[in-house]
């Protein structure tokens, strides 16, 4: 038997995603909603008579035979419900739309999305929103190919400005696209389709585009056999008024009926149960809407989002498979099959990696996909908050393998005590709630560590330095030399050799100090005082002189190698110093 192909909403926050759906359906949740932002997860199934409806002769014009029973959308706030959208393996979701305001371009959550998307290998339709909002713009047709012709020259060379500019912004970040109707091969390239999901224009072409595409490429995918158990994921658990803790389910494949057993995936153990009461929509409601009614029904079939009560739902976590099953021989499979999918998920090896906590059992798969492409090590990763067990792991590599003593937080707090703990140990703890936003973050994180791993290896050296004497700031003229001076470039420590302008060595920093206190460096900017061994103030130099640190031609060397760590400043001072030295027939080479 065929399903409806599952497909899901996502962009960018208030570019029209619940807007999209809310004309197809014709009810208005974006509106009754906190700023007009979608809040919780959705999923709505639209009839292939309601999808024949709004895409009238396009259906005929496009020579597309419809026989898919119609279409099961999901609406995502974000990351949240399309990360939870996944089976073993892959997402459930079959085909994506992007949606982008075509005023704005792609936007911080459209670029999560695309990473998501790419993980997951779900191809994807683009829906360039708010053409409406487009100077002078007037909707006379609701098909975008009849009414774009009937534009103003302006508005005309407005639209095209801006819609080859998301062409140019979606190749960029690896993808081919066009035109819907210019589209060659489906396969290749992305389908790019213009539309108002305030008007309804272009809406029936993205309807007819997506429908006629599932039902072309998805092929026995679409077919399902009714008599299995049903196999589902958890989109939201949550506590209803007059209901409990109850689980909305999107299903995949097979059929639960309400007298099944259930398995549901858990982090610490599976959750066994029964089903209590098995709830559906209404045709074209909103699972998530408040007021939406719902009927108790004896079965439901893929795919097909839906409500479940059942005892001990509680211990579930959103992202987990769900499976049904209808004998104790069929529960004992699903056991073990759901024990062998979420062990492959969580990650906890002796070897040296990166810590990685997430919110959802989803999100926990797609983000350890994405660092798995980047080569990146994991030695754990699980779902919940950052605790101190995971600095404590992160700390026992910090000294040999530096560049894995991090613990990476998807959308998770960190407890009071681990971010204590992490502050001592020196432990970098990064979180966000956007997933390539934490990834970029990690990126950055790792390459200063690479920079100061060299710098480290730099700071046995005589590192470079140019200094003044300050006039009137001569404490003793000798045994030792103890005189007042600006860093103007680099650094000086104590046990350093220095020389003059010429290069010539004049003796040894004993000591720095500052108002009384000794000093183990001082830096540009800095005034301190110098005791110095083996100089007398005013036979080698004098007030207002500028001095060096002698460094050695091994030192200079490693610098010149690593010259990328240094500052622009301590450059020039390594090569002046190199040039004085050549100067003395050193034979340094520059």
């Amino acid at each position: 038997m065929i399903r409806q192909p599952i497909i899901t909403v996502l962009g960018h926050v208030d570019h029209g995603k619940t807007t999209l759906l809310d004309y197809v359906r014709g009810s208005a949740v974006a509106a009754k909603e906190a700023g007009a932002i979608t809040q919780h997860v959705g999923a709505t199934s639209v009839p292939l008579k309601t999808i024949k409806a709004v895409c009238g002769d396009l259906i005929s014009r496009f020579k597309i035979d419809l026989k898919i029973p119609g279409l099961l959308f999901i609406d995502t706030p974000g990351h949240e419900a399309f990360t939870n959208l996944r089976k073993r393996g892959g997402s459930i979701a079959d085909l994506a739309i992007l949606i982008v305001d075509i005023n704005q371009g792609i936007q911080p959550q459209t670029k999560e999305a695309i990473e998501i998307l790419k993980t997951f290998k779900v191809p994807f339709v683009v829906a360039a929103n708010k053409i409406d909002v487009l100077g002078g713009w007037k909707t006379q047709s609701k098909v975008f190919i009849e009414n774009v012709k009937k534009q103003l020259i302006s508005t005309k060379q407005d639209y095209e400005n801006k819609f080859y500019r998301l062409l140019g912004q979606i190749s960029e970040l690896g993808f081919k696209c066009n035109m819907y109707t210019e589209v060659d091969d489906y396969k290749k390239e992305i389908a790019v389709v213009p539309l108002s999901a305030k008007t309804g224009e272009g809406v029936a072409e993205l309807l007819a585009l997506i429908a006629g595409l599932t039902q072309k490429f998805l092929g026995d995918r679409l077919i399902i056999d009714e008599k299995a158990g049903a196999r589902g994921t958890i989109l939201e658990i949550k506590e209803e008024k007059g209901m409990g803790t109850t689980a909305d389910v999107i299903l995949y494949d097979g059929l639960i009926t309400s007298k099944d057993y259930l398995v549901i995936g858990g982090v610490n153990e599976l959750v066994e149960t029964s089903v209590r009461a098995l709830l559906e929509p209404a045709p074209l409601a909103e699972i998530r809407e408040k007021g939406t009614c719902f009927k108790r029904i004896n079965k439901v079939q893929a795919a097909a989002g839906i409500k479940i009560l059942a005892p001990a739902l509680d211990k579930a976590v959103a992202g987990a498979p769900i499976v049904s099953a209808r004998s104790k021989a069929e529960l004992k499979v699903a056991k073990e099959n759901m024990c062998s999918e979420i062990q492959s998920l969580l990650i906890e090896t002796e070897q040296s990696g990166v810590i990685l906590k997430c919110d959802t059992l989803g999100s926990l798969e797609a983000f350890t996909k994405m660092l798995q492409d980047k080569d990146v090590p994991i030695k754990s990763a699980c779902v919940g908050p950052i605790n101190r067990k995971d600095v404590m792991q992160a700390s026992g590599v910090v000294e040999k393998e530096p560049l894995n003593a991090f613990v990476l937080g998807f959308n998770v707090p960190v407890r009071d005590g681990a971010e204590k703990l992490a502050k001592e140990k020196k432990i970098p703890v990064i979180t966000d709630s956007v997933i390539y936003k934490l990834i970029e973050r990690f990126e950055e994180a790792i390459e200063t560590k690479k920079a100061q791993i060299e710098l480290d290896k730099l700071e046995g050296l005589t590192w470079p330095a140019k200094f003044r004497m300050l006039p009137g700031y001569v404490f003793r003229q000798c045994n030792p030399a103890v005189f007042g001076v600006e860093i103007l470039a680099g650094k000086l420590k104590p046990g350093v050799t220095i020389m003059d302008a010429n290069g010539k060595d004049i003796g040894t920093i004993k000591n720095i100090e500052n108002e009384g206190t000794k000093l183990d460096v001082a830096e540009r900017s800095e005034k301190v005082a110098l005791s110095v061994k083996g100089m007398t103030v005013g036979r080698q130099a004098k007030e207002g002189d500028e001095l060096y640190a002698a460094i050695s031609e091994k030192d200079y060397r490693q610098f010149k190698e690593k010259k990328e760590l240094i500052s622009k400043a301590e450059v020039d001072v390594l090569k002046y110093i190199a040039k004085v030295k050549r100067e003395e027939k050193e034979m340094w080479g520059v």
